[in-house]
Parts: C-alpha cells; sequence; structure tokens
C-alpha cells in the first residue's frame, strides 16, 4: 500500500526533479529538438490511427483506391 502512495502521486518537487535531471542529462540546447521529434511522432501516429479507422469504417473506398491505382 505505501508503494502504491509513493508511484501513485506525482507532485510539483518530483516534476521539478525530473526537468532538473533532464536538463542535466541532454542539455538545453538537445531538449526543443527533443521534443519536436516527440510531437513529431505523436501527429504520425494520429494520422496513421486516424487513416487505419477510416479505412476500417469505408473498405469499399480503400478497394476503389487499389483498384484506380494498378
Amino acid at each position: 500500500m505505501y508503494l502504491y502512495v509513493l508511484l501513485g502521486m506525482i507532485g510539483p518537487w518530483q516534476i521539478v526533479v525530473i526537468v532538473a535531471l533532464a536538463l542535466l542529462f541532454f542539455g538545453g540546447k538537445k531538449i526543443p529538438e527533443l521534443m519536436k521529434g516527440l510531437g513529431q511522432g505523436v501527429k504520425e501516429f494520429k494520422k496513421a490511427t486516424r487513416d487505419e479507422a477510416s479505412g476500417i469504417a469505408n473498405p469499399q473506398k480503400e478497394l476503389e483506391a487499389k483498384s484506380d491505382s494498378e
């Protein structure tokens, strides 16, 4: 139970420690590059899931698109 309380609650001091460690580990110039890459990855993931969901919702359109390209 005590372990759950320690791992379940992240307060402002824990966030400050995590940010400080990230600055020490990666440096101030590298963090914006890492965040940009992370943002692009999330964007691509959302696009892929949206494309996949629309393909499942409209399988006929997907088949027509494949037959038109051939």
